[in-house]
């Protein structure tokens, strides 16, 4: 078949089989993107390690905030790589801008696998770390843009939603990639030595993949619908400035990004990142359980991504995704309080019977996120939230008289906090480990686990919960590339499209691990870092619901 009768067509064209170059096309841009995104989510499944050999000059509890906000780093710039790659991709075609983007995600993940430590070259590591972080999210901004828009437009009418879904596949595969190669090199070299040198094997590993992804890429043509509008000389000289200068497109991608990808993102992010972040930082379940554990649901929810797009050629885009935000938002909290009950029961029987309090001036309490890494949280109110939210102590909070220390209430026992603002670092770390034993010992007296135990777990119940919020996943994310592509015409839909996508998954998606760990450490409730993802999605719900269009049946030609 040639090139021009397998683009997208009008309404009036009936849907069709699949042909092996449309086979062709999305094989090899959903494998490339899949590669891409093991790039990518390796940093965050390894972030507590991660902060361990980059951040060890801080406290534990600061060092894992920076960790994740090195992790957020990346995705912060992702709406800047939409636009530096949306409009390249836009002048000059699809195919060469998403070549560009793979070599820069390879090469930048390949370099993280062998920056030393801080032990070796002390405040240059983690620098280092986020500016190649940086790399990675230019990188993405400009990739999934691209991949979805080539596959959208080779796709006939009428198939779009089942075509784009397994592009959509790629982000949970990368993501099960980096988990079961992770998984692997950390049980073949055991515990110490993954964490001594061991994690950077998956990050040099992606010069393979790097190298397969290109010659892939190498063998496709440009989409021919971008090829048919620039022989008709119908393309854009600034798809920037008639993308967010003209009104009647800056409505649509305001749209786009309030009525769509916000709520789709903190969906994903909640289902596929905060999950393994719950299940190993506050429930401190073993790190291989959990990977494995999520795993097994990323690989049982997966096909859901193409049942949904499907799905969507039929009854519509925006009736799915408004399900999927309604039904996460109404039923996170239970499956939250379902996976402790499961995964960590003796942590959630502490927490009913040993109340904790912290007795603090709420002027000295601080909200512990801090996005360009610059704050330091040493009051006394400070040192005893982060030590709380650290070991998932769920406590009540009392104000004190302005100006005193903060104090913590364990059963009968109560513990002075100190204030650690005028300190030396040095002198800061030894009363801040001080106080942790102290702290420590107390809890474990009543009843607070430093693990979770394998013997009292239900694994099988947690995997099926975890499924349950990757279908959820599957539904907000599977029909969206067809939806963000039909919403734009040919000559800015790279740069449109990418802007609305980027910023909702990068802004309001990746930085939901920090907000969350955030409030939880505000409020002393493990679950109430839940509250960020649950209002956004509502948020997209009302606004999806009142003002964005249907756009199954929409030219894709114009």
């Amino acid at each position: 078949m040639s090139t021009t009768t397998m683009a997208g067509r009008g309404p009036s064209a009936e849907p069709r089989p699949m042909t092996k170059d449309e086979r062709r096309v999305i094989f090899a841009s959903s494998l490339g993107t899949v590669f891409e995104w093991y790039d990518f989510y390796l940093y965050g499944s390894l972030a507590a390690i991660i902060a361990q050999h980059f951040f060890s000059g801080v406290n534990p509890t600061a060092g894992f905030i920076f960790a994740l906000l090195a992790f957020a780093a990346g995705f912060a710039v992702r709406p800047f790589g939409a636009l530096v790659f949306g409009r390249l991709g836009d002048l000059v075609g699809r195919k060469y801008t998403f070549l560009v983007t793979i070599v820069l995600m390879g090469l930048s993940t390949f370099l993280v696998g062998v920056l030393p430590s801080y032990a070796s070259i002390g405040m240059a590591a983690p620098a280092i770390l986020i500016l190649l972080r940086l790399l990675q999210g230019l990188a993405l901004g400009g990739e999934y843009g691209g991949a979805a828009t080539y596959v959208a437009e080779h796709a006939p009418h009428g198939r779009r939603g089942f075509y784009t879904s397994w592009i959509q596949t790629t982000a949970t595969l990368g993501l099960f990639l980096s988990l079961l190669i992770i998984l692997g090199i950390r049980t073949y070299l055991g515990e110490d030595d993954f964490k001594a040198w061991g994690w950077r094997i998956p990050f040099l590993i992606s010069v393979i993949l790097l190298g397969i992804s290109v010659w892939i890429r190498l063998q496709l043509n440009e989409s021919p619908t971008f090829k048919r509008m620039k022989e008709e000389g119908k393309g854009s000289k600034a798809p920037i400035k008639e993308s967010f200068g003209q009104w009647k497109n800056l409505k649509v991608v305001i749209l786009a990004l309030l009525g769509l990808t916000a709520g789709q993102a903190v969906v994903w992010y909640t289902g596929q990142f905060y999950s393994l972040f719950f299940l190993t930082q506050t429930l401190k379940v073993d790190a291989n359980t959990a990977n494995i554990m999520i795993a097994l649901a990323l690989l049982i929810g997966t096909p859901f991504f193409v049942i949904f797009g499907a799905l969507s050629d039929k009854i519509g885009r925006k009736p799915i995704i408004m399900a999927g935000c309604l039904i996460a938002a109404a039923t996170y909290f239970p499956i939250f309080q379902g996976i402790t009950h499961f995964a960590n029961p003796a942590l959630e029987k502490a927490q009913a019977s040993a109340p904790v309090t912290v007795i603090a001036d709420p002027g000295t309490c601080s909200f512990q996120f801090n996005p360009v890494g610059t704050a330091s949280f040493t009051s006394s109110c400070d040192v005893v939230k982060s030590f709380m939210a650290r070991n998932s102590v769920n406590y009540k909070n009392e104000a004190a008289p302005a100006g005193s220390v903060a104090k913590v209430k364990i059963g009968n026992d109560e513990f002075a906090s100190f204030d650690g603002k005028a300190m030396a670092p040095a002198d800061f770390k030894a009363k801040a480990a001080e106080l942790d034993k102290a702290l420590t010992t107390a809890i474990r007296s009543h009843g607070y686990p430093a693990k979770a135990d394998p013997a009292q777990s239900n694994n099988v119940m947690v995997v099926v919960l975890l499924t349950i919020l990757v279908i959820y996943v599957t539904m907000v994310y599977g029909p969206i590339a067809a939806m963000l592509v039909e919403m734009f015409p040919t000559r800015i839909r790279y740069t449109s499209m990418s802007l609305p996508y980027h910023i909702g998954n990068g802004w309001f998606g990746g930085f939901l691990p920090p907000v969350a760990f955030a409030v939880v450490a505000a409020t002393g409730n493990i679950y109430d870092g839940l509250w960020y993802p649950i209002i956004i999605a509502v948020m997209t719900l009302v606004i999806g619901t009142l003002f964005v269009r249907e756009s199954k049946d929409n030219d894709i030609n114009a």
